[in-house]
């Protein structure tokens, strides 16, 4: 969150900053609120005063006065308790304006809606084929890679199975993008599917209410994570950090729960938007003077991921009005799916964001300097390194065949044990589930 006392300085910036962001956030409210708590605070702090002097004066007074002293000690905690009863009011609605006003943006960041910038392309051309390309749905059906059907019987729609060498593939991801970060100083975890609501809060998700896009476990304070960005960034929660120890990097693997409410269309077909996927996900600490450094350094390790998978991609920077609450600036990776949309269109497969202290201060996550008094708020940052379901519809369409096979990326087929993935007879499938 932004802090208090900057905003009401910069009221007339982060209102427009609001409106940039198409934030219902209501700015002039949060400043009268602020101002009423502040002066109230003022008088509760002077009742208490008052009150704390005179106890301190009953003893001291003859017997005639200590029953009028304490008639006046009784009324001014009375008044007290009443200032801290509308303080408590206050304090509630402030804090629930507080949460929803987003950080500011990058004054590079496109402003306005529809309004994303490319800024550039990867290294692998756009495929050309000589036959009608297939989506990933009806390849992965053709191939036997993924049911939909069971899944949406077991667990409903969104859910799927993934099955043969669809299976190896998701593990061979895990492993070829562990193995580019543990070579860029990653700290790899397996992360909790589950996290408490506050850590959710000041990641900047929504536990529950009727924009939640959480899963939430009933009669608990938990909910299951959308990403580890969530379980990575809680996990420094109330940490005082070394200013020798920033920047720290990790990346996490773990299950992603998103219930995507409101989405339809085609765009949601198949594997692209589901309830749950497995992702390996970045995350850093840095001081705020590493950030930006930090975020372009992400933003070229998920190129780098998906120029070696032969993938063609864009990067965009993220207009202000999609930019999630917590960011600063973002860029986001777009795959081509030759299977969407009409002619094959660009998909979003990653994402990295600059958090700046947004983060931090709802954390409180902190640094300090060696002889120097005080704290500063760390900067975060995340970074998608592969979101498997929508790395396998790439893959699966960009390497698809005439005759319905599917070669494998290069870099894939030391890890995978085969090149391609041809389409069998349910004899063959039987006998050799993993043979290509």
């Amino acid at each position: 969150m932004l802090d208090r006392k900057f905003i009401l300085e910069n009221a007339p910036l982060v209102k427009e900053n609001c409106l940039r962001r198409k934030s219902p956030a209501d700015v002039d409210r949060f400043v009268a609120l602020e101002t009423q708590r502040r002066a109230l605070q003022a008088r509760l702090d002077d009742l208490n005063r008052q009150a704390n002097e005179l106890s301190r004066s009953i003893g001291k007074a003859d017997a005639a006065q200590r029953e009028a002293l304490k008639a006046k000690g009784r009324e001014l905690r009375a008044e007290a308790q009443a200032a801290e009863h509308e303080l408590a009011g206050l304090a509630a609605e402030l804090d629930a304006i507080h949460r929803a006003i987003p950080n500011l943006s990058h004054p590079d960041a496109p402003v306005g809606e529809n309004a994303n910038r490319e800024l550039r392309r990867g290294k692998t051309p756009l495929p050309t084929f000589n036959f009608p390309p297939r989506d990933h749905v009806q390849l992965g059906e053709q191939l036997d890679l993924i049911d939909l059907e069971g899944g949406a019987r077991v667990a409903g729609h969104g859910f799927y199975f993934l099955k043969n060498e669809a299976v190896l593939l998701e593990l061979a991801l895990q492993r070829y993008a562990l193995d580019v970060l543990l070579r860029e100083v990653f700290t790899p975890a397996i992360t909790p599917d589950l996290a408490r609501n506050e850590i959710l809060s000041g990641i900047g998700y929504i536990p529950r209410g009727p924009e939640t896009q959480i899963y939430s476990i009933a009669d608990s304070d938990l909910s299951l994570v959308a990403t580890a960005e969530i379980t990575l960034g809680g996990l420094l929660a109330d940490h005082i950090l070394e200013r020798e120890e920033l920047p720290i990097k990790l990346c996490g693997i773990s299950h992603c729960y998103r219930t995507e409410a409101g989405a339809h269309g085609r765009a949601t077909r198949g594997l692209y938007r589901v309830h749950q996927f497995t992702k390996v996900e970045m995350f850093a600490f840095t001081t705020p003077e590493q950030s930006e450094e930090m975020l372009e350094h992400f933003c070229e390790l998920e190129c780098r991921l998906f120029d070696g998978l032969g993938i063609p991609y864009r990067v965009i920077d993220t207009c202000t009005a999609e930019l999630g609450g917590p960011a600063y600036r973002k860029f986001d990776l777009e795959a081509w799916m030759p299977g969407r949309g009409e002619q094959g269109e660009f998909g979003e497969v990653t994402s990295t964001s600059n958090c700046t202290d947004y983060q931090a201060r709802r954390l409180g996550i902190r640094f300090r300097n060696k002889h120097e008094k005080g704290t500063h708020f760390v900067h975060t940052l995340n970074g998608t390194a592969i979101a498997i379901s929508r790395a396998l519809i790439a893959i699966l369409e960009n390497y698809q065949q005439a005759d319905g096979s599917v070669r494998m990326p290069p870099v894939l087929q030391p890890l995978l044990g085969f090149d391609a993935i041809t389409p069998k007879t349910q004899a063959k499938r039987d006998a050799a589930p993993h043979s290509s």
